[in-house]
């Protein structure tokens, strides 16, 4: 996790994972990148990146349009905040870089132009319930993420402190499949070597609970996994059954793969990863098994 790309539109969520980016790149000896994206009304006269088209100067008192104005205040804006986080960083995780980048685009687009020019090794967002509306980041926003983004997704909900993660989610069905989740697992965990790893199923229904008990022991020894911890909990969803675990634990992160495909795609697949991204207390990790 060198490269940690932050999308932000300045709310609390936003800044709530950029302190957790911060801190995880001073964990990681990485850095941060802070995106802001503007949408621009369509007759102004700036490129994608925040600057005036085709080498033009700046618009002047004789032939400055309100719409150029208004953007050259909104960018100016924008960049005050921008260092004012940069400011932020400094005091938090001194040493951390932090670079920032101003797109003139929707979100998707300015997320699409980073990811095919930095090499992005996790992404950090501030994620919203479905009734929040007063954000820019709504929660098909990091739903979408989720889905799309070629790197882990961190979606962080409310403030994370000093983000010493201590209790760390992984809900499976643990078919065999679930195997290809180890890698990631492997690299948490030496991310966090004081956090215990609770290995959690979701069944509908008492009779499951054995056979659940024994696909995670098999998963434990087929893997060997150390610091660990085996739990079965009842739930008609296995969102909901996440969800009602990470608060009820007091989880500090969820670690959730996106999708799967035989077995676990029943159980893990990728709209359940975006349900709990978006509703879990604890900030949520969503990953690609490899």
């Amino acid at each position: 996790m060198k490269n940690i790309l932050v999308p932000t539109d300045f709310s609390a969520e936003s800044h709530h994972a950029f302190e957790v980016a911060v801190r995880l790149a001073a964990r990681t000896g990485g850095r941060v990148l802070l995106l802001h994206a503007v949408e621009l009304p369509e007759t102004a006269n700036f490129s994608t990146y925040g600057g005036p088209v085709n080498g033009s100067e700046l618009p002047n008192s004789n032939g400055s349009s309100l719409d150029d104005i208004f953007v050259i205040k909104l960018l100016d804006i924008t960049k005050r905040r921008l260092h004012r986080l940069i400011a932020e960083a400094a005091a938090l995780a001194p040493g951390v870089p932090v670079q920032e980048f101003v797109q003139a685009a929707r979100l998707s687009e300015a997320l699409t132009n980073i990811f095919e020019h930095q090499a992005i090794d996790l992404v950090a967002i501030g994620a919203q319930g479905h009734t929040a509306t007063e954000h820019f980041f709504f929660g098909s926003n990091t739903e979408r993420l989720v889905r799309t983004a070629p790197c882990p997704v961190l979606a962080v909900k409310h403030p994370a402190g000093e983000f010493h993660v201590q209790k760390m989610v992984f809900p499976s069905d643990f078919s065999s499949e679930t195997d290809r989740a180890v890698p990631e697992l492997r690299r948490l965990q030496a991310l966090f070597p004081e956090a215990v790893l609770h290995l959690l199923c979701v069944v509908s229904g008492t009779r499951q609970e054995p056979a659940a008990l024994e696909r995670m022991l098999a998963f434990v020894q087929r893997h060997e996994l150390d610091r660990y911890e085996m739990h079965v909990r009842l739930s008609g969803s296995p969102s909901a059954g996440i969800t009602a675990f990470a608060r009820q634990f007091q989880a500090d992160l969820v670690l959730l793969p996106t999708h799967g495909r035989t077995g676990l795609i029943r159980f893990l697949q990728a709209s359940i990863a975006e349900n709990v991204a978006t509703h879990a207390f604890p900030p949520v990790l969503t990953f690609q098994m490899e």
